[in-house]
């Protein structure tokens, strides 16, 4: 693509030099990935700097920079305010708008955002669409599964793999999308259809200044969806009319609105809601219709799920025989409420709930069906939110009969540091134990558990890593219970 083209998405960019006839094969942001004709991008991240890099993007075959600091490079530069909304602004036209060539609902929320884009998948592929996911466990095209590293991630991963999407016709695209992409700008530039809000509670208050300002930032996925009307490609806004956030999302777009509720009149509402250990059933009440709905997913949670996943696909004109066979077929999620059977006395389940409000949902649907003691493991991760440590802390001791507190993904802070932020808040009366080690600390648990008991293992959910300093080990809380329960025989 021509640079001078290209850089028309930039209204106002500097250059000393003349940048005629010059040819972009493609656009890069790291340094070790340029190529001969690139141009490369200098993003001032959290921890890397690429203006710092500049010399080996050029010595690799950059013939272009992109700065927002002053550097040197025998080729031409241009100077922009802000390089990380150049980005998007850039790879949104260097792939061709790719959103437009597809249906996009963005899901966003502090809980659920995963589960609701795999409700969605199984109901879009009932309705024969071919989908596309983009989130935290992965992104995929239709069966083909690729690595992710963030829930959202950055613009130009987002932009290329968008336009892969289209390139292999896939229908409808759902994407969790994340506070901190949103207010990164990661997300400019994409075309939402739907945009869905789970709920809000208390994480991410290490980036965020206060819950105010996480709650702005989830916003800006309502106030994008635009003032357009457009009768070809209707837009719409499904709120968690339950949330206290609610009214303010409603202010937040100018597109038609559907709520949904399992508590007060909403748009689509879910009656007469009976939950047990084998799943959950309910009345689905929407505008066009009412149904029962057998899930073998557990737990009030799921019910919210299923009620978001409903308004997005009545939204994209789903069928309600539809929904309610795709939702009845769905077994789980991976890493979310996932039971480890090796044919013990006793239930292991693995939670990705990493939040006080997500550990406590999952305790008390633990709670309803329990038939003897409740443990719960459960660490925090580092570098990350400080403040929500001894609240999560708190939640595991008001749910369970006995709480082990561990390493999560320590990062580069000191574990015990971790744990004693956790612990600091608890009396000498608690029933509890810190172990360090997260594997001999699941080892434990199994070990303690007798007939009937209920182990909850908390915070990693699918995750396969665990993350000490700057290195990943393989770590899998579903492959280390396993181990333990065979070795308890």
């Amino acid at each position: 693509m021509d640079l001078k083209d290209l850089l028309t998405t930039i209204p106002f960019y500097q250059t000393e030099v003349n940048i005629d006839g010059i040819e972009i094969t493609e656009i890069e942001m790291d340094s070790r990935k340029v190529s001969a004709g690139n141009l490369f991008v200098c993003i001032s991240g959290f921890t890397v700097d690429g203006h710092d890099y500049v010399e080996e993007a050029v010595n690799n075959g950059a013939v272009a920079i992109i700065a927002e600091k002053e550097v040197k490079a025998n080729v031409p530069i241009i100077m922009v305010n802000d390089t990380a909304r150049a980005l998007s602004m850039l790879a949104v036209k260097f792939y061709h708008y790719p959103t437009t060539g597809l249906s996009l609902i963005g899901v966003t929320g502090t809980n659920g955002k995963t589960t609701v884009t795999y409700l969605l998948e199984k109901i879009f592929n009932h309705d024969k669409k071919k989908t596309g996911i983009i989130g935290t466990i992965q992104m995929k095209i239709g069966e083909n599964a690729f690595p992710t590293q963030n829930t959202t991630p950055n613009a130009l991963e987002l932009q290329r793999f968008f336009k892969k999407m289209v390139d292999e016709d896939v229908n409808q695209a759902i994407m969790e999308v994340s506070s901190h992409a949103l207010d990164l700008g990661r997300v400019h530039g994409c075309d939402y259809d739907v945009a869905i809000f789970t709920n809000l509670s208390q994480d991410h208050l290490d980036y965020h200044k206060d819950m105010d300002d996480y709650l702005r930032a989830k916003s800006l996925l309502f106030s994008q969806l635009g003032n357009n009307f457009n009768q070809e490609k209707q837009k719409f806004a499904i709120i968690n009319a339950d949330d206290s956030s609610a009214e303010l999302l409603k202010r937040s777009t100018a597109q038609p609105i559907l709520t949904y509720s399992c508590r007060q009149e909403a748009d689509i509402v879910a009656k007469d809601i009976q939950l047990d250990a084998a799943g959950t059933s309910f009345l689905l009440v929407t505008p066009i219709g009412e149904v029962v709905i057998k899930s073998k997913l557990i737990g009030m949670f799921n019910v919210y799920n299923m009620l978001a996943a409903t308004g997005a696909a009545i939204a994209k004109n789903v069928s309600l025989e539809v929904i309610k066979e795709a939702l009845e077929s769905i077994n789980g999620v991976d890493g979310r409420f996932e039971v480890v059977d090796a044919g013990q006395n006793f239930t292991v389940i693995v939670d990705y709930a990493h939040t006080p409000d997500s550990l406590e949902n999952v305790l008390q649907t633990v709670k309803e069906f329990a038939e003897n003691d409740i443990y719960v493991v459960v660490g925090c991760g580092g570098d990350r939110d400080r403040t929500k440590r001894p609240l999560m802390a708190k939640v595991a001791m008001e749910y369970s009969d006995f709480a082990i507190f561990t390493s999560d993904n320590p990062r580069t802070e000191d574990p015990v540091s971790i744990l004693n932020d956790m612990t600091k808040g608890l009396n000498g009366e608690d029933e509890y134990e810190v172990i360090v080690d997260r594997k001999e600390a699941i080892n434990k648990a199994i070990q303690y558990a007798k007939e009937n008991d209920i182990i909850l293992i908390a915070g990693k959910g699918h995750e396969t890593y665990q993350q000490i300093g700057h290195t990943k080990y393989d770590f899998d809380d579903r492959v280390i219970a396993k181990s333990a329960i065979i070795a308890k025989g």
